[in-house]
């Protein structure tokens, strides 16, 4: 009687399952820039693989952004070429830190500390970080002193004293019309006229082209290293660091940006802003499937 009750109960389920729906497993939809095409995740990671350095773009408090990142970042460790992390998020003066991090030779609060100091929103970094020093991949420092930038952004470059301008190896901070309508549609608009909008254009471009540099620098000291670089879609767009970077060396590079409506989408994007698109297709749409 017993074995009866257990076969109505297998015939059941297996009738009821019969009539449900079919899922699949969400996947990725990014598309090429130039065509506006959809790339699978193979071809994609192919050809970022014959790249030295990947722009990956972001918003900040975007979760979704940055599992893609970890996705792409994930992919690109299993490569025999050793790989390193470039942020934004942290400054070159915090280099010993991050690498003591990675060694897993610092304590986490300890290192909380300096994140802190540096950046925010651990919580949505914090997978990003916890491969790295799980994985020891190389994580680097790119950013320059807050306080730098600031002083730019509110009274301009010019206003630099001779020793900072020093510190920055005596950058040139020019801004061409190019550059500007670039920062216009890079910030959605939002950034100001006049005085107040050349100042922030000259601390955007200060800002990309310190980062520039210090990528650069890394490169030249270990040119065996591939760099995936993690900054907000502002500086990853081609106008941003991958300009600054080339105008200091021939490297190879591509970019792979979030869309965001009305800044970059899938209608507005062309070659010159990216060279792919990850499309927003809702949360379960930032990760390669298994």
């Amino acid at each position: 009687m017993k074995s009866m009750r257990k076969l109505i109960l297998f015939v059941f389920v297996a009738v009821f399952t019969l009539f449900l729906p079919v899922t699949t497993q969400a996947h990725p939809h990014i598309i090429e820039a130039t065509e506006k095409t959809e790339i699978s995740p193979e071809a994609l990671l192919e050809d970022l693989r014959s790249a030295q350095v990947i722009f990956l773009g972001e918003f900040h408090d975007h979760a979704g952004h940055h599992r893609a990142q970890l996705t792409i970042i994930d992919a690109l460790d299993d490569d025999e070429r050793p790989l390193a992390i470039g942020l934004e998020m942290f400054r070159k003066d915090s280099q010993e830190t991050l690498n003591r991090w990675t060694a897993n030779d610092l304590p986490f609060l300890e290192f909380l500390s300096v994140y802190e100091d540096n950046w925010s929103m651990w919580e949505v970094y914090r997978e990003i970080f916890m491969h790295a020093r799980n994985e020891e991949v190389k994580m680097l420092g790119l950013n320059i002193p807050r306080s730098i930038t600031n002083k730019v952004l509110l009274n301009g470059f010019k206003a630099l004293p001779e020793e900072e301008r020093q510190m920055l190896g005596n950058v040139q901070c020019v801004v061409t019309p190019v550059y500007g309508d670039y920062i216009r549609q890079a910030m959605g608009g939002y950034v100001g006229h006049g005085d107040q909008f050349l100042h922030f254009c000259e601390a955007q471009l200060l800002w990309d082209t310190m980062m520039a540099r210090n990528l650069v620098d890394f490169l030249q000291e270990n040119p065996e290293y591939r760099v995936v670089v993690l900054a907000g879609s502002g500086h990853a767009w081609k106008f941003g660091i991958p300009t600054q970077m080339l105008e200091q060396a021939e490297i190879s590079y591509r970019v792979l940006l979030p869309e965001v409506v009305s800044r970059v989408d899938r209608q507005s994007v062309t070659r010159e802003i990216t060279d792919y698109l990850w499309l927003d297709e809702g949360e379960d749409g930032w990760t390669f499937p298994n």
